[in-house]
């Protein structure tokens, strides 16, 4: 199958053609009800669209199951690279791949990541998403990917069943306004985010929030130091000296703040959180200074890392959000 991309597709295209290019109509975004069309079948969304491949399309988007891309993130990358979703795939595929994004959010807020996507397409008919697989349907651990420009989604494909994030690293943000965002962030669908950290931080007495805020630079968003999970120096305020009320606010922000995808990824990963007790390892950070616009003390910069989870959201100069918890 050849790549239809020429140098004219740099320019910038209209809204209704970058929705055909995602896959959805003008008319259904707003209002999809897709999800689960095919639900008379036995097959997961993923499955059926890994079903409906060519032998050429799956030599090219399916990658080993160990393969290092695996646990690789960024603000912007492409797992297949030169199979994009605007010239690599049928309609029928390209509205499969719509219904696994909009499985994997949350119903209240599917329309705000699929403006989103297109948001960060800036126009460009290029920028479109790339999908792929790692392992084949042999593999119990057999993943979907969905990666572009501030995404990375990703879910096990035997199942439309949320099971968490399968221990590697997903992605999500957004430059609603511009790129340098003021200290509202008006029209950001991730900064309700920010809101709930900063409500918890608020929550807290005097010396817990002096020492939540770090004198230290946050984390270099490169792609491997931004995900990496350490075992010491760990800046912050430590969960073991919260409270048991704080404890249990501390989770029940966590969970606030994941609202946007899937309810049961979200109870997946809280149960992994709650099971192995991580609260008490867990270090929770923000940043003042230049990382904190307006000074107003509305955290746009913050961290909670410990050694086998790592959630960085970064607010300047607009949102990143990496999320990473290991694998039990």
């Amino acid at each position: 199958m050849k790549s239809i991309l020429t140098a004219g597709d740099a320019r910038l295209f209209g809204r209704r053609e970058i929705l055909r290019a995602l896959g959805a109509s003008a008319t259904s975004l707003a209002a999809f009800p897709g999800f689960r069309a095919r639900a008379a079948d036995t097959d997961s969304l993923p499955m059926q669209f890994y079903k409906s491949l060519t032998e050429e399309q799956r030599a090219r988007i399916c990658l080993p199951v160990d393969d290092p891309k695996r646990q690789f993130v960024s603000n912007w990358w492409y797992i297949c690279p030169e199979e994009r979703l605007h010239t690599f795939y049928t309609d029928e595929q390209r509205d499969l791949v719509q219904q696994i994004f909009d499985s994997l959010h949350h119903p209240d807020y599917r329309e705000k990541m699929n403006w989103q996507v297109e948001k960060d397409l800036m126009g460009k008919i290029k920028n479109t998403p790339s999908v792929g697989f790692f392992g084949t349907p042999d593999d119990p651990d057999f993943e979907f990917l969905y990666t572009g420009h501030h995404v990375t989604r990703r879910c096990n494909a035997h199942t439309d069943e949320g099971l968490g994030f399968g221990g590697a690293p997903i992605f999500y943000g957004n430059f609603a306004k511009g790129f340098h965002e003021s200290k509202d962030h008006e029209g950001n669908p991730f900064w309700y985010q920010g809101l709930a950290f900063t409500e918890f931080v608020h929550s807290l007495d005097g010396k817990q929030q002096e020492k939540i805020l770090v004198g230290r630079e946050p984390r270099r968003e490169r792609p491997a130091e931004v995900i990496a999970k350490r075992k010491t120096d760990l800046p912050g305020l430590c969960g073991a000296d919260l409270s048991p009320d704080q404890q249990a606010k501390f989770l029940e922000t966590m969970r606030l703040m994941l609202a946007c995808f899937r309810a049961d990824d979200v109870a997946a990963t809280m149960k992994s959180i709650e099971d192995r007790k991580l609260v008490e390892r867990l270090f929770i950070s923000c940043y003042g200074g230049p990382y904190d616009i307006g000074n107003d003390r509305v955290w746009d910069t913050w961290q909670i890392e410990g050694p086998e989870m790592v959630w960085y959201f970064r607010g300047v100069p607009h949102i990143h959000g990496y999320f990473h918890l290991a694998a039990a």
